[in-house]
């Protein structure tokens, strides 16, 4: 479905293609090269460091992770006889009576310590670190200007979540970015607006609809709920079918549209974050940008970023993660994929976002060890990396700030491996081919925003991933062969990719040179003794 015919089945055909370019309040855009249109934001180029950087850790962390039941806690909570609501009411009560509102006011963050962190990830290799300054839930975690009263600020923790994450990025020389999702709250939180159909609550309004008049005498006296949930407003169409809000992500399918203030709310807050803690990055968990294309927020948000970038570095240096992206949209920013990755190398720098168990931290994952495996965060990111990809890894962090013990041994892991085949990783680009091998032959199609995680054919001894810098090759071996011996096809004599003559041939993890031969069929090499860590084993070739 194009634009145009979206916006006309919402009935704003002729007025959101024409909003105010330069409508933006108290804030307003730095000039630059840049405008707020997808023609110009075209003159965008990926910078360097982010193409060298290959991997980066996120803390997807807010109040949602709380209760530690996992994602999307604050809209699920709210739909009758889902695992989240049956949860809430045996822990909290229903939630006509303790909504999300008060789950924030629950949360207090008082283990957090984010120096050590951020050290940790550092450790682990990670080159840039990414906070989430707000989910669907609508709570700003930072010190917010235009959400003054649903911040972490005032509400919950009393602490500024953001400034924190910034300080310990900034010591340990990493890049800093923020995920913002709450451009889609107003549809997000319609559930909020319900009552149950049966039982002893049927019919009791659940708290979406309070305003601050209901406060007196209650925790969040002289609060308004409407400013958190957003619900003064019509139910979506098919509001009450809980898939429809996938169907509306776009703001089509009979969404109920957002209203001019809504949207500059969000703009007002976003640009406010951008002055105050001058992110190198921005994630938007949005269809291209926030409110496209209802509004043209999110331009305005972008077309501003980089402006002030160019003003402020006297360059490009700053990265705008985007998802479900055209191809004139891949040349406004970096294309992410949501647990998933391309099957190909891609002609722009991407990235895709996954984590090692649930977004919001789930109790549940951490007690039946269901974590991916550092093995298997390698093998992605090796992966990733051969078709011009980074890999930003989530990390759930626990309501109270910390994270588990089985975690921390998955990110030490991961350090192990970057500490010694980094080199195969940091500041390489893709080879004339990403790979060769058994799972080629099984790759899993994207669907919607990524979602091919885990579906393609497990990789085996036949797995190989290339990687290049200058006139040095990388080849990773994805799984230890049982005899030792690996044969590269893509590098026999024969080899359509490769004419050159090889000199030598060494592990990465510690320089050992490697005996090898070469025929037709292809680089035969004769691996040592098998390491402690014997999976993704890169090799240099030179």
């Amino acid at each position: 479905m194009n634009r145009r015919t979206l916006l006309k089945q919402m009935g704003l055909a002729g007025t959101a293609l024409l909003l105010p370019r330069f409508s933006y309040g108290e804030n307003q855009m730095i000039n630059g090269p840049f405008q707020p249109n997808w023609t110009s934001l075209e003159q965008f180029r990926t910078p360097d460091w982010f193409s060298d950087a290959k991997f980066g850790i996120w803390a997807h962390w807010g109040p949602q992770c709380q209760p530690e039941n996992g994602d999307w806690y604050a809209r699920e909570m709210y739909m009758e006889g889902n695992r989240h609501y049956n949860f809430h009411l045996k822990k909290y009560g229903h939630p006509s009576r303790f909504g999300f509102k008060d789950v924030i006011n629950e949360w207090k963050a008082e283990q957090w310590q984010p120096e050590e962190l951020v050290s940790l990830y550092k450790q682990a290799g990670a080159k840039y670190f990414i906070a989430m300054a707000n989910h669907h839930d609508n709570l700003d975690l930072y010190d917010s200007k235009y959400q003054p009263n649903w911040n972490s600020l005032k509400v919950g923790p009393k602490k500024d979540i953001l400034a924190g994450w910034a300080k310990a990025a900034s010591n340990q020389g990493l890049r800093f970015g923020v995920s913002i999702h709450a451009a889609h709250t107003w549809s997000w939180m319609e559930t909020s607006q319900r009552a149950d159909k049966t039982g002893p609550y049927a019919g009791i309004p659940y708290d979406g609809k309070l305003t601050k008049k209901e406060g007196t005498g209650k925790w969040w006296a002289g609060l308004d709920p409407q400013d958190l949930y957003e619900q003064n407003h019509p139910m979506s169409e098919n509001s009450y079918d809980n898939g429809a809000i996938h169907r509306q992500w776009n703001w089509g399918n009979g969404v109920y549209p957002p209203s001019k203030a809504y949207c500059e709310k969000f703009h007002n807050r976003t640009i406010d974050l951008i002055e105050k803690y001058e992110p190198d990055l921005m994630y938007f968990d949005d269809t291209a940008l926030p409110l496209w294309p209802v509004s043209d927020a999110g331009l305005r948000i972008a077309a501003h970023f980089y402006n002030r970038s160019v003003k402020s570095r006297k360059k490009l240096d700053v990265v705008i993660n985007g998802k479900i992206l055209d191809p004139q949209q891949r040349k406004c920013m970096v294309w992410d994929i949501e647990r998933g990755q391309s099957n190909s190398i891609e002609p722009l720098p991407w990235q895709t976002d996954t984590c090692i168990g649930d977004w919001h931290y789930d109790r549940s994952i951490y007690d039946r060890k269901g974590y991916k495996t550092a093995k298997t965060v390698i093998q992605m990111l090796v992966d990733i990396v051969s078709k011009n990809g980074n890999l930003l890894l989530n990390i759930p962090v626990r309501g109270n700030g910390s994270i588990d013990e089985e975690e921390r041994k998955i990110v030490e892991e991961i350090g192990r491996w970057m500490a010694a085949n980094g080199d195969s990783i940091y500041g390489t680009r893709p080879w004339k081919i990403f790979g060769e091998g058994a799972s080629l032959e099984n790759s899993a199609p994207l669907t919607a925003q990524g979602f091919n995680e885990g579906k393609g054919k497990p990789y085996d001894h036949t797995d190989i991933r290339f990687t290049s810098k200058g006139d040095v090759l990388y080849a990773s071996i994805m799984e230890w062969p049982a005899d030792g011996k690996v044969l590269i096809k893509s590098l026999g004599t024969a080899s359509q990719f490769f004419k050159g003559d090889i000199n030598r041939v060494t592990l990465v993890a510690n320089n050992t040179a490697l005996q090898f031969s070469r025929n037709p069929e292809g680089l035969l090499i004769e691996l040592p003794d098998r390491p402690a860590l014997s999976y993704a084993i890169a090799l240099k070739i030179n």
